[in-house]
């Protein structure tokens, strides 16, 4: 199972990036995938999921209105808009059957990708 995150960078205030996570190994018809997100001596934060029961999407209250996720294929987007300088962290997806907003229950992983949101 391999899911490999990309998309990162820096942008100012306000700003936009598309993060993509491209999922392989495993039944993308049958796992939930997530986006969860770390800053430095914090713990990490999931922010949003996509179900693939029904395509049913969940947000974070702190991104509501400005984060949204998509899945094509395999490959799932965050479309993250209004960018805040809170926002800057490394972001991850990851991937399990279930759907939680409770990212110690993903099992699969894939690695970061920073986001820096400049003042």
């Amino acid at each position: 199972v391999q899911l490999q995150a990309s998309g990162g960078g820096l942008v100012q205030a306000g700003g936009s990036l598309r993060l993509s996570c491209s999922v392989s190994g495993l039944s993308f018809s049958s796992h939930t995938v997530a986006w969860v997100r770390q800053t430095p001596g914090a713990e990490r934060e999931l922010i949003s999921f996509i179900s693939w029961r029904d395509r049913f999407k969940y947000y974070v209250d702190s991104v509501k209105g400005r984060f949204t996720i998509s899945r094509d294929g395999a490959t799932v987007y965050l479309q993250m808009d209004s960018l805040k300088p809170e926002d800057t962290a490394v972001y991850y997806c990851a991937a399990q059957t279930c759907d939680s907003s409770d990212w110690k229950t993903y099992r699969y992983w894939g690695e970061g990708t920073q986001v820096t949101v400049s003042s």
